[in-house]
């Protein structure tokens, strides 16, 4: 397996976890992204966008880092470039860090919506910010390592059915989750003798999200 990982311009805190994600794998930075590369000590093997938010004040082995510059005006997020450019390059495992939050709404939105398109091809994918990650949910069974307590939600692209959570605070047998409904969100992970979470997805689109690491007290 090709793991590669795209440097994205949302949230980033580096985590134990992210680093045994990104251990060993090739890094394409997306514009903006290349200002996560030092925080998890990674310099990538090529720089991807239209170069319209570099950071400031880049050390020189990140400012010397090859381009691959594209207009302002496309058809193409710069992070959706950079993932074409680690499928060109042989990817079949994308980690997508630094998907969520940051200044752009419809960004986060789009790593989303995307990440279950690459899933849905073939490709094995991760959305994280450290804190949180995302894993697009396949037709069938999946299991899932997170520690007891873990607080998640499944996401539906669509609408669901034959939606199966065990190994969970409130678990589903056998459900339909309407367009839009709140039943999967907020639930927890629960690691008794079921061994943990895992889910079944009969039919629909959906992604799990979950937190891994405490959230902040409010």
């Amino acid at each position: 397996m090709s793991t590669f990982t795209i440097l994205l311009g949302g949230d980033l805190v580096r985590t134990p976890r992210l680093d045994l994600q990104v251990e060993g794998s090739r890094v394409i930075a997306a514009d903006a992204g290349i200002g996560h590369a030092r925080l998890l000590g990674l310099v990538p093997e090529l720089w991807v966008g239209d170069f319209d938010s570099v950071p400031a004040g880049l050390p020189d082995d990140l400012a010397d880092v090859p381009r691959r510059t594209f207009p302002a005006e496309q058809d193409a997020t710069d992070g959706e470039l950079a993932i074409a450019a680690a499928l060109e390059r042989g990817a079949t495992r994308l980690v997508l860090a630094g998907a969520f939050g940051g200044k752009r709404a419809d960004h986060a939105f789009l790593h989303l919506a995307l990440g279950l398109r690459l899933a849905e091809a073939g490709t094995d994918v991760l959305l994280t910010s450290g804190a949180q990650e995302g894993i697009p949910l396949l037709h069938g069974t999946a299991r899932f390592d997170y520690a007891d307590g873990t607080l998640f939600s499944i996401l539906g692209f669509s609408e669901l059915a034959g939606l199966t959570v065990t190994g969970a605070k409130w678990p589903l047998d056998q459900v339909e989750v309407a367009f839009g409904s709140s039943l999967t969100i907020s639930n927890e992970v629960r690691v008794d003798k079921t061994g943990g979470l895992e889910i079944a997805l009969g039919h629909g689109r959906a992604l799990l999200l979950a937190h891994p690491h405490p959230l902040p007290e409010s």
